[in-house]
Order: C-alpha cells, then sequence, then structure tokens
C-alpha cells in the first residue's frame, strides 16, 4: 500500500489495524472549497455591481463544475459518482441510522450525501449555463446571449437568479447536516474534508481507496478551463 494513504495502529498482539484512511484527493477537496468560497463571492459582486468579477466568479465556479463531472466519472475511487451514489432507499435508511445516532463509518460519501453531492453539482452547472445566456437589457450580457433570441435570454436571465437561492438552500442543508453528525456522532465531516484523511472507528477496518492520476486531473482542468475560457471570449462581457 503506498505510504500516506493509510494510517496504523498495534493492537496488543501487535497486529497492525487500519485506523486512518485517505479518502479525498487534494483535487475533490480543491473544487468543494474553491466552490464554497466562489458562492458568496459571486453573490457579493453581483450586489455590488462588481460585473467583470461576477463573470470571472461565475466562469471559474464552470470550469471547476465540468472538472468535478468529469472527475466523478474517471477520477478517485471516492470521487466517482459510481461509488457514491446509491438508491434513493439506501439514503433513507442512512437518514434513518443517524437519527438513532447509529450510522456506520462510509469511505468517501455516504448514501444521502452523494444525492446532495449530484443535486449541488446540477443546480450549479445549471445556473452557470443560465448565466451565459443571460441578458438583463441594461448592462450587462453573457457572451452566447446573443445567439438565442430574446425570449430564451429572458427564461435565462430567470433562472439564473432564482436557481441560485436554490443552491443557497440545498447549501444550508448541507451544513446543518455536518453539524449534526459533529453533535450527534462526534464525527469531524469539516477535518476530513480538509485533510482529506478519515479516523476510523476501533476494531474497523476498511481498504484505501485508488486514488486517481495527478496528471490525469491537471489535464482534465486544463480542459475544463480551457473550454470556458473560449466561451468567455466568444464576445466582452461584464456579467455572469
Amino acid at each position: 500500500m503506498p505510504a500516506g494513504r493509510m494510517g496504523w495502529a498495534m493492537t496488543e498482539r501487535g497486529v497492525p489495524n487500519v485506523r486512518v484512511l485517505k479518502v479525498w484527493d487534494p483535487w475533490v477537496r480543491l473544487t468543494h472549497w474553491a466552490i464554497a468560497l466562489l458562492l458568496p463571492f459571486s453573490w457579493w459582486t453581483a450586489e455590488t455591481s462588481r460585473h467583470d468579477l461576477h463573470f470571472l466568479s461565475g466562469y471559474a465556479i464552470l470550469t471547476l463544475v465540468l472538472f468535478r463531472i468529469a472527475w466523478g466519472l474517471v477520477g478517485s475511487e471516492t470521487a466517482r459518482f459510481g461509488h457514491f451514489l446509491k438508491s434513493p432507499v439506501a439514503a433513507l435508511r442512512h437518514l434513518s441510522h443517524l437519527r438513532r445516532r447509529e450510522a456506520p463509518v462510509d469511505v468517501g460519501h455516504n448514501a444521502a450525501g452523494g444525492w446532495m453531492v449530484l443535486a449541488l453539482l446540477l443546480l450549479l452547472l445549471v445556473q452557470a449555463a443560465a448565466g451565459l445566456f443571460a441578458d438583463d437589457l441594461i448592462f450587462t450580457r453573457g457572451p452566447l446571449a446573443r445567439r438565442v433570441d430574446e425570449a430564451w435570454s429572458s427564461l435565462a436571465t430567470s433562472i439564473h437568479l432564482r436557481v441560485f437561492w436554490v443552491i443557497v438552500a440545498l447549501a444550508v442543508l448541507h451544513v446543518l447536516a455536518v453539524a449534526a453528525y459533529r453533535v450527534l456522532l462526534g464525527r469531524n465531516l469539516v477535518r476530513t474534508m480538509l485533510t482529506g484523511s478519515l479516523v476510523l472507528p476501533d476494531g474497523q477496518q476498511a481498504a484505501a481507496p485508488r486514488l486517481g492520476s495527478p496528471v490525469l486531473a491537471l489535464a482534465l482542468l486544463a480542459a475544463s478551463g480551457g473550454f470556458v475560457w473560449w466561451i468567455s471570449t466568444l464576445r466582452p462581457a461584464s456579467m455572469f
């Protein structure tokens, strides 16, 4: 097993037990925390009419979302949608365990959290894509607004304004869930997402997940950024 992916503790008989696993690669953590910072920044730039900065923030979010979707298909094991997306029944079962304060420790996203990740990524994609076609008919216009008729651009503008608050509501629910894990189960999910390492309870064993190639991650991130940059050059813009 590669060094740095797994920590060991010794039992009384001298047999090593898995106690700490490296579950989140730097790319998942980068996407998570960067989007968490960019969302309030996007709101602030829109509210204060700093449209150029709003565009840049929107382009950055779109780049990260496109990368995260690609990484969810070919990246690290815990980043892949196929690893953490379970049935809705499994998600409800997990929540019932949480209520009884006996939810098992998951290596990666739990069954309920996986659906939250998918919902947030899809909403962020819709939000960012709508911004590309948005037009406030006064000062600002998305780079693709002129490629659709006024009715479609108006619809995109409405979606861009309204979906943001749905994202905020889900983000608040996500924070509350993290707090509930901390209070009810004593699990520090924030620390795990900061460090990438999961501390396992005594006696629980699990295999370290496979981490994706950093070269592949950089290539996907560069491709996502290049695609978004190309969109941004279709016409000068001052709002996203």
